[in-house]
């Protein structure tokens, strides 16, 4: 009785907790490939999720109470209740699957300057490095210029034209670059001198946040037996560099991307790193 009691006197908690729950389940759901049928040009899982995140934006927007009093003793609930909004909103904007195409062509293509950036950052990043580690690092991210130029060119082609076949090389290309910077973090990590160590790994992990972000994208348009394939020519797991990563520098990437709170930020890098690892990155 107290379940039904707690529903007829919280009737907005309610139904917040059920309409982020829909959506928590949707993103699971999606990135397990289950998608229930086709519904337009995305599936029926998503249109729930999609419709659970218009509702909640809705109920958090709802108008307080008549009274000033009433107002009062609300706004705590209110507050609480937008927030939890918020986050159900936002996390599944840049990895949830279902969008078209396009969607996520534009998202994967807005992550190239960032991209890019990250990997000048590394090339400037070896007159930090001491003189005797310096070889180890240049040698370790050599092919981060080319990749990151192949990876740009690769994303504009897939707006231009999400076609299968440019879908196919941007799955090389972006699992090819992911397994570079793994290389790379686990050489670089074979630096003896503390400080080159430290700056080396977060100029490479900042590349590599980019790097899982697009992945993460590519995984949302790509099929089980596309994932299955891209998993295969994996063969350094997140699990082998996870000790060297900084989780905070990630957070504050992300963060600063989508314009968003380092909460938010995390729950998603967290959520990225449960299903590359599901997927068998």
């Amino acid at each position: 009785m107290n379940l039904i009691s707690n529903i007829w006197n919280h009737p907005k908690t309610s139904a917040a907790g059920l309409l982020i729950a829909v959506v928590s389940v949707a993103g699971v759901l999606s990135q397990q490939g289950i998608t229930l049928g086709d519904a337009g040009r995305g599936t029926v899982v998503t249109l729930m999720g999609a419709l659970a995140s218009a509702l909640l934006g809705l109920l958090a927007k709802d108008p307080g109470e008549a009274t000033i009093g009433q107002a009062n003793r609300s706004a705590s609930g209110q507050a609480k209740l937008g927030a939890w909004a918020l986050i159900a909103l936002l996390l599944p904007v840049p990895f949830l699957g279902g969008c078209t195409e396009r969607t996520f062509a534009q998202n994967i293509v807005d992550w190239t300057p960032a991209l890019q950036s990250a990997v000048a950052s590394v090339d400037s990043a070896g007159a930090l490095i001491a003189p005797e580690d310096a070889p180890v690092f240049a040698a370790a991210t050599a092919g981060f210029d080319a990749a990151s130029n192949l990876m740009t060119v690769q994303a504009k082609a897939y707006l231009a034209n999400p076609s299968a076949n440019t879908l196919a090389q941007l799955q090389n290309q972006i699992v090819t670059f992911q397994q570079q910077v793994n290389a790379a973090l686990l050489q670089s990590a074979r630096i003896m001198n503390p400080a080159s160590q430290q700056h080396a790994l977060a100029t490479i992990e900042a590349v590599g946040t980019v790097v899982s972000a697009i992945l993460a994208l590519v995984q949302s348009v790509s099929s089980k037996s596309a994932l299955t394939q891209m998993a295969a020519r994996a063969t350094i797991k997140m699990a082998a560099v996870r000790p060297y990563l900084n989780g905070e520098q990630a957070e504050k990437i992300v963060a600063g991307h989508y314009g968003e709170p380092v909460a938010v930020a995390r729950m998603q890098v967290e959520r990225v790193e449960r299903s590359e690892a599901l997927a068998g990155f």
